[in-house]
């Protein structure tokens, strides 16, 4: 059965739709398109529902070949059944998600960061909004390892 994932920060501009890109060039790099039936992020908060991601974010993104196609949504209750994995990138979005899942819902909901392959780098992903250019860079390298961690744990390949 191919594997749905859901990336979740707040605003659903910055952090949760780079993971989204990077984590899909890494399973198209991979050859592993097959294995996942959807890819996609959303925010716990819906400041910015319609609004393309920031201008940093795609900027990082497009410095190391990555493209990013994604407008802003809210996390809304049906993803709960509609997604295998919640990842999200930070301790306030992982409380919220649990508060508003569902009883019963099979989802998996896990900090992103929880699946870095560097562990000197703790699981929070911050938020890299009201600061400069070097957050959007650390995040990048975060959800970079973190995505061959977390296909890692899913079985693809050994973690490095």
């Amino acid at each position: 059965m191919p594997t749905s994932v859901l990336f979740v920060c707040l605003g659903n501009i910055c952090r949760s739709p780079m993971a989204e890109a990077v984590f899909t060039a890494t399973v198209r790099e991979l050859g592993l398109e097959s294995e996942f039936s959807k890819i996609d992020s959303a925010g716990t908060a819906g400041y910015h529902v319609g609004d393309a991601p920031d201008s940093r974010s795609v900027a990082t993104c497009k410095a190391h070949g990555v493209a990013v196609n994604h407008r802003g949504q809210k996390v809304k209750v049906d993803d709960f059944n509609n997604f295998d994995y919640i990842l999200c990138m930070d301790e306030s979005n992982l409380s919220n998600l649990k508060a508003i899942q569902p009883k019963g819902s099979k989802t998996v909901i896990r900090l992103f960061g929880e699946f870095d392959t560097d562990s000197s780098k703790g699981k929070i992903i911050e938020d890299p909004y009201y600061g400069g250019n070097e957050g959007f860079e650390i995040n990048f390298q975060q959800v970079t390892r973190c995505s061959r961690g977390f296909l890692a744990s899913l079985g693809f390949f050994n973690k490095e």
